[in-house]
């Protein structure tokens, strides 16, 4: 019997509105164009397949080549992908690479500690994403889906991710007013776990993100000392007492830093 544990934004936080930039969604075209083109495109041609104003095209063009997204030949005044949109894709693709050598990482752990573990990535200034998982391979366990989000925040991986924040300034306590906690949690009790974790080493998270469970995590640093993923082990309350729990923290740690030689 699974005990299922579902993140949506919806119940995390408030969604922003969206806001399109039509010259970023008209470059992001052509170059989608360009990637399946069987030859190169003159920028008239190219205009007129992709309805879009020709002098606009030709501009959005030039700035692909000048950025290497996109390659010209003088000879015969057409375009077509650049060694740089090459390798671009080749450093998204290196990176899903390096995650998946990771699991098994992941799915040692889980089956060792009796937890489910979490990788989570930061995308962006304020949200973080679940980019691998492994469950404790038992009849009765918490499934976390690949895929889903919170609010860079929240959570056990938040409190981490939050360290290295101003959380003086009013953009973190704007984040985290508009975070619906499981259980009461004032900013300043929030921000004095934070600088717990940063101490210890690894932060906890105790049925603030969810009634009933109980989330312990660790950094993964960048070569740059840089937070840019954290591992996180999910239980119900009650699995562990105090010391279990500081035992879970510094195994976490540990396997913070073998994951670090992995993905970075």
């Amino acid at each position: 019997m699974d005990a299922e544990v579902s993140i949506s934004d919806k119940n995390a936080a408030k969604s922003s509105s969206l806001v399109t930039v039509k010259p970023v969604v008209n470059a992001v075209r052509i170059l989608r164009f360009l990637s399946q083109a069987a030859a190169p495109e003159r920028s008239v041609d190219i205009a007129r397949k992709l309805d879009i104003n020709p002098s606009t095209c030709f501009n959005i063009l030039r700035t692909l080549v000048a950025e290497d997204m996109v390659d010209f030949s003088p000879m015969s005044k057409r375009y077509s992908a650049g060694l740089g949109l090459a390798r671009l894709v080749e450093q998204f693709v290196t990176q899903g690479q390096k995650v998946q050598l990771a699991k098994p990482l992941l799915e040692k752990f889980a089956a060792r500690s009796k937890v489910t573990v979490t990788l989570w990535r930061r995308i962006g200034n304020d949200r973080i994403v679940i980019v691998s998982s492994a469950a404790c391979p038992t009849d009765v366990r918490i499934d976390m889906s690949e895929g889903q989000r919170l609010p860079i925040l929240m959570g056990a991986s938040g409190r981490l991710f939050a360290s290295q924040l101003d959380l003086d300034q009013p953009q973190p306590k704007a984040i985290f007013d508009n975070i619906r906690w499981s259980g009461a949690l004032s900013y300043e009790e929030y921000c004095e776990q934070v600088r717990d974790a940063a101490k210890l080493g690894w932060s906890i998270d105790d049925g603030h993100f969810s009634i009933g469970i109980l989330a312990v995590a660790a950094p993964v640093y960048s070569p740059s000392e840089t937070i840019d993923f954290t591992v996180s082990a999910v239980m119900f309350r009650g699995q562990r007492d105090e010391a279990g729990i500081a035992e879970l923290g510094q195994s976490l740690r540990n396997l913070g830093k073998e994951l670090g030689s992995v993905l970075f």
